[in-house]
């Protein structure tokens, strides 16, 4: 299966992004490749094998939303549930969400391709990551029933698709394609 690739290490240059250039690390000093699945249980610390630990990323999620914040794209709050505060992190930036919304919308209503291939390759990865999380419906959800629905069957067409077939066909996309076809495992 496409999922169980092997990843290796093209360039270990740094990309100015702490988590990344963190996780490029821990892929360098990986003794033998890892495949797709596994760097996805390392890196959102989903992990149990004790021979793998120290190839964890620690705290992933509280320094996404740190890194967040500090874009002014979210904000933290204490919100308190019936015995323990809990610290949430709201989006405070409604434009740049909505921004985000938008350039999806447009990707699958207005520049449909219908070719993988031919798709910008960060929207590419953002409606696999949206379908990852489970929140591709609400990336919809604000269309008109008709555009809802061509969007979602356009979507789920493309999410349908083979993603060892798609991956072969190069232009870059064979990671985002090796994440698809892990979370659909």
């Amino acid at each position: 299966e496409y999922c169980s690739s092997q990843v290796l290490l093209k360039s270990d240059a740094p990309t100015g992004d702490v988590l990344l250039d963190e996780t490029l690390r821990h892929i360098k000093a990986t003794e033998t490749a890892e495949t797709v699945q596994t760097w996805i249980e390392l890196l959102t610390g989903e992990t149990w094998n004790p021979f793998k630990l120290q190839y964890q990323l620690r705290n992933v999620r509280e320094r996404l939303a740190k890194a967040l914040v500090e874009k002014g794209i979210l904000t933290t709050e204490k919100q308190n549930f019936l015995l323990f505060d809990m610290t949430t992190h709201p989006v405070c930036n409604a434009s740049e969400k909505q921004r985000l919304l938008k350039r999806l919308q447009e990707s699958v209503l207005e520049r449909w391709v219908n070719e993988p291939q031919r798709m910008e390759r960060r929207t590419l990865a953002l409606l696999v990551l949206a379908h990852a999380s489970d929140v591709l419906e609400n990336v919809f959800a604000s269309l008109a029933d008709d555009k809802y629905d061509v969007a979602m069957n356009r979507t789920k067409d493309l999410l349908d698709m083979d993603p060892e077939v798609e991956a072969a066909k190069g232009r870059g996309t064979e990671m985002i394609w090796a994440v698809l076809a892990a979370f659909n495992k």
